[in-house]
């Protein structure tokens, strides 16, 4: 370690300071500077000395005495050596403001340095040190601006000064301009190539920035070849190591952290990774030591927050919430901003989730979404918060754009899907099915809860087949895979046994594994109810049974076996499970208003009530199950009121009323509610609005496989009757049979038949109590029912005015048939056992006898006015015969005339078209004889001919009228008017060539042509030998005498 020499005023000697003895007592020291009027940069020396000993209190005490009024007044001309005491002032100041948390403080240390700064600004304007700090101070500050512009200063003067090229390279650096950043350490490094290591370190960081990794690892390797132990090149080139994420490079990153951890234990960044890298491994307990330390060994604010997420997400593994969520906030608070550090914001935004605080985690999730704003964590996070509150439309919107930002994110779509199944389960199960495959393609494990809520959804769109497939994809293999095929083990006795037999299970369980795992418990529950659906009771028994044996306290099963029970009239049965089921919870509220419902079904009021109000006061209340059991039992009651008071009986309604509103205040879409209600107004005769009700209830009702409510139809349709329209009455009862009952429930078809009875379709009435009779041969109510049927459509038919033999006929018969029936049901007449006693049977027959004597005349009467139907009828038969076979006669004859005229016709046409040919033949001939005699006579003939030609014109103008008279004849001058036409045609043709110098000369040919009346006259009189004309045409007499 070195010393100085403070020389000693007025002597020649000097005082020797050592620099690593230097007293304690800064005091001492500046007595002797003071004393000795040493020069100024010995104090510099000296306090530099105590700061880089840790004395910080000492080193400002030396440089704030060393600029002090006195000091600066005597070392007036000591320009340089001031500045620099103040700069390095300034220098400490600025430091301190910048390592400070709170901001007051940080403001004032800033205040102070800017005052030293100031001061060495008024000593020297233009000194580049001065200006260098302030644009450190001013960086520091984060007034990134007026840093480059102080910095500028500096380099406008002295191009290479390094100091303000590293200071502006860091502004660059800050303001995120990473290449000019680069250029600035660069000219630095070529300025000065000895420069510190740090200054590499500054190089690396760029390169690192700008995505250059190989060349920052080369500058960050340079770094550690020029100072070994520099920790922030450690820490770098591990951070490099760690992000490339593979198994060796994972090593080598964490082995150069421990390195950076050993060269300086209290290094915040090597903590924080060595933390995090701790925390992976499960190692909660090293993260916490780590991270704390790092709290103590830093107070920059954002390594500050790291710690702090690391010791949050320690605690956050754990479990421990409130804990976590403490040190999330401390690290948003120390970060200030998500775009600094967003990770505390994400964990705080579930930690908040999870302990129920929905508003302040939206807030900082949607945070997070303002950073990284398709953050798909963030996204699924918000979207299931607004499902939380209600806001499903926004939930939905949030989860769709999640899936369309990763559209491989199965988690996504799950979510999307849960959100969708009450209000659109076609949707619903595309988004899991979309899930499912994604999960496959991925090749995880495909969650037993999804495809459990994809059956399910399935299952309610009476997709019974593929809610099959999909809840024994969830299964698996497993005993139940027998039960479905009927074959466990080959024991046929297996179907057979009670429904509260346990033994089977116990002697199959020493052969075959019966395991069954909790988390398919729910799912093979699902298959049972749907088995039950398919009417498949034994199946669905079976796996009913096996869930109780592995899990006897699973009531739901219970409830299920009762309720199937129920459904086969097993009622004591029934009672029994319920009761089981009760014995494992005494409390269950759906056990008690199941019992509740039997007890009410076998007419045990007292019982009914005790047990529902048992379940009212079970679930204080807030059962809607059980407001509808009491309601209905308040309904019944008013129905079942023996005394019948008026008064007690719309008390009960009013109660029942009552408690059905209540129910719908708070679950206005509850169907069964809405059914009592308007049960409640039909009986107050309010039949529009009930029947309104009981048509929304239907509708709604419809789309749910899980609601069968045949009730609503039976209600709808007694208000049809109530109101007189027995025919849409009619057709609810048979729908109602047909959908829900398979058209085998007696009762539905004894409404039916009371409405054709009231209806006066008596017929109808008679064939719909024979199959309630079919269904229940025993209720002899039915039958009693059956022959007062046929009783009243005999004396209907008895009474009529005008009735047919037949119908009277068939009257007696059914007479015949009730009497027979009145005289069975006489042998077992008993008020008590069947309704009817004796005396009514015996008024019914006495009744029937009595119209069976009294249909023997209306038989006769009705016989003999059809024998006189009969013989009028048949008078009137055979005049209809008569006057038909008179009209075919003459229709007959007229059809033969118009035949005899179509013959005639066709063989005048048919004589006509062969003269027309015989002529045609003659024409032929002529004119091939005709061309060979022909020969031209002169000018003067021609003219001759032409006259010739007018006449025989207006003469072609007669022949044409006598040859509409006479068709024979006009078609043999047609023929000569087309021949003569020729010769004409022939001639002038003929008359051209000679004017033009063509005319044949040759002496072979003769002189004079043969006249046209001539060749005329032989063809006629060669026609002759064929067939003589019967008749000459006025036309040819003409022309003969125009030739004489």
């Amino acid at each position: 370690m070195g010393c100085v020499y403070i020389p000693v005023q007025n002597s020649d000697e000097e005082v020797k300071v050592e620099l690593d003895q230097l007293p304690r007592d800064a005091t001492d020291i500046l007595d002797i500077l003071k004393a000795e009027q040493a020069p100024l940069n010995l104090w510099l020396i000296i306090a530099r000395e105590y700061f880089k000993q840790g004395k910080i209190e000492e080193f400002r005490q030396i440089l704030e005495e060393g600029s002090s009024p006195e000091i600066d007044e005597y070392y007036a001309d000591v320009r340089y050596d001031r500045i620099a005491i103040l700069n390095a002032l300034g220098a400490y100041y600025s430091n301190v403001g910048k390592i400070k948390t709170k901001n007051s403080e940080k403001e004032e240390q800033f205040v102070r340095a800017t005052y030293f700064y100031n001061k060495a600004s008024r000593i020297d304007n233009l000194e580049p040190s001065t200006w260098v700090g302030k644009g450190q101070l001013l960086l520091a500050k984060g007034d990134h601006e007026q840093a480059y512009g102080a910095f500028k200063i500096v380099l406008d003067g002295q191009a290479e000064n390094i100091p303000a090229l590293l200071g502006q390279a860091c502004v660059q650096f800050n303001r995120g301009r990473y290449t000019e950043s680069l250029e600035l350490y660069k000219k630095a490094l070529r300025a000065y190539p000895g420069c510190p290591a740090a200054v590499r370190l500054g190089l690396g960081l760029c390169r690192y920035k700008l995505g250059q990794l190989k060349k920052a690892k080369q500058a960050f390797e340079r770094v550690l070849q020029l100072e070994p132990e520099n920790v922030e090149a450690w820490v770098a080139l591990g951070i490099m190591d760690l992000q490339v994420n593979e198994k060796g490079s994972v090593h080598e990153g964490m082995e150069k952290m421990q390195r950076a951890f050993e060269l300086y234990p209290y290094c915040a960044m090597a903590l924080n990774h060595l933390a995090n890298h701790f925390f992976f491994t499960g190692q909660h307990f090293l993260v916490e030591q780590l991270t704390e330390i790092a709290l103590v060994s830093t107070d920059h604010p954002l390594m500050k927050s790291h710690s702090y997420y690391n010791l949050a997400r320690s605690y956050h593994s754990k479990g421990d919430y409130e804990t976590a969520g403490r040190y999330y906030m401390a690290s948003v608070k120390e970060s200030q901003r998500p775009q600094d550090f967003v990770l505390p914001y994400f964990g705080l935004g579930q930690v908040q989730m999870k302990l129920g605080d929905l508003k302040s985690s939206l807030s900082n999730f949607e945070q997070v979404l303002e950073v990284q704003p398709e953050n798909c964590e963030s996204l699924k996070a918000v979207g299931h918060i607004y499902a939380q509150q209600g806001q499903r439309e926004k939930a939905l919107e949030i989860l769709r754009k999640a899936t369309r930002i990763d559209p491989r994110d199965a988690h996504a779509f799950i979510k999307m899907g849960e959100l969708l199944i009450s209000s659109d389960p076609g949707a619903a199960i595309d988004s899991l099915k979309t899930a499912k495959s994604l999960l496959k393609k991925s090749r995880e494990e495909v969650p037993i809860e999804l495809l459990n809520n994809i059956g399910v959804l399935h299952f309610e769109r009476d997709e019974l087949e593929l809610a099959q497939q999909t809840f024994m994809e969830a299964l698996g293999n497993g005993i139940w895979v027998e039960f479905i095929n009927k074959s466990p083990s080959g024991n046929s006795a297996l179907f057979s046994v009670s429904f509260r037999d346990m033994e089977f299970f116990h002697r199959l369980e020493e052969g075959v594994s019966l395991e069954l795992p909790w988390d398919k418990v729910t799912t093979l529950f699902n298959l049972a109810r749907l088995f039950e659906q398919l009417h498949d009771t034994e199946k669905a028994t079976l796996l009913y049974r096996l869930i109780l044996f592995k899990f006897p306290d699973y009531v739901d099963a219970y409830l299920r076996l009762a309720a199937m029970a129920q459904a086969r009239n097993e009622i004591q049965l029934s009672l029994e499970l319920i009761g089981d089921a009760l014995k494992v919870d005494n409390n269950s509220i759906n056990a008690l208003c199941m019992l509740g419902n039997m007890e009410l079904k076998t007419d045990d009021w007292l019982k009914a009530k005790e047990t529902i109000k048992t379940a009212q006061s079970v679930s204080d209340g807030k059962d809607s199950y059980v407001d509808i059991s009491l309601g209905n039992w308040n309904y019944f009651a008013a129905l079942k009121n023996e005394k019948k008071e008026p008064k007690l009986e719309a008390t009960h309604l009013e109660k029942a009323r009552e408690l059905y509103c209540k129910v719908l205040a708070q679950r206005p879409g509850n169907v069964y509610a809405a059914n009592g209600a308007a049960v409640v107004l039909a009986e107050r005769g309010q039949f529009d609005i009930a029947k309104e009700i009981f048509t929304q209830v239907q509708e709604a009702a419809a789309g749910n496989i899980f609601v069968q409510m045949p009730d609503v139809w039976v209600n709808l349709a007694h208000v049809y009757f109530a109101q007189g329209q027995f025919a849409l009455a009619v057709k609810m009862y048979q729908n109602c049979l047909r959908k829900f009952y398979f058209g085998t429930d007696t009762q539905i078809l004894l409404y039916l038949a009371r409405t054709h009875y009231e209806a006066e379709q008596w017929q109808d009435c008679k064939r719909t109590l024979l199959r309630a009779v079919h269904l229940a041969p025993s209720n002899y109510m039915l039958r009693f029912d059956v022959g007062v049927a046929m009783q009243k459509f005999s004396t209907s038919t008895l009474q009529k005015q005008k009735r047919t033999a037949d119908e009277v006929r068939q009257a007696v018969s059914e007479l015949k048939n009730a009497l027979r029936v009145f005289s069975q049901l006489s042998v077992v007449a008993s008020p008590h056992t069947h309704g009817f006693d004796e005396k009514k049977i015996e008024l019914h027959v006495d009744y029937c006898k009595h119209l069976l004597d009294a249909a023997k005349v209306h038989r006769e009467a009705a016989e003999r006015e059809e024998q006189q139907s009969r013989q009028k009828l048949e008078v009137a038969r055979q005049l209809v015969l008569a006057d038909e076979a008179k009209r075919k006669a003459d229709e007959e004859r007229r059809i033969q005339m118009e035949r005899r005229k179509q013959e005639e016709e066709l063989r005048r046409v048919m004589q006509q078209e062969e003269q027309f040919e015989r002529v045609k033949e003659l024409w032929k001939s002529k004119r091939k004889d005709r061309d060979d005699d022909d020969d031209e006579a002169g000018q003067a003939e021609k003219k001759r001919k032409k006259e010739k030609k007018k006449k025989k014109k207006d003469k072609d103008h007669k022949a044409y009228d006598s040859y509409m008279e006479e068709p024979d004849v006009a078609m043999e001058d047609e023929a000569n008017y087309m021949s003569d036409k020729a010769e004409a045609d022939a001639e002038n043709a003929q008359d051209l060539l000679a004017a033009a110098g063509l005319e044949d000369s040759d002496d072979g040919e003769t002189n004079s042509p043969v006249s046209t009346k001539s060749r005329r006259r032989r063809a006629y009189t060669d026609s002759e030998d064929d067939e003589p004309l019967q008749k000459q045409s006025p036309r040819e007499d003409d022309a003969y005498d125009d030739d004489v």
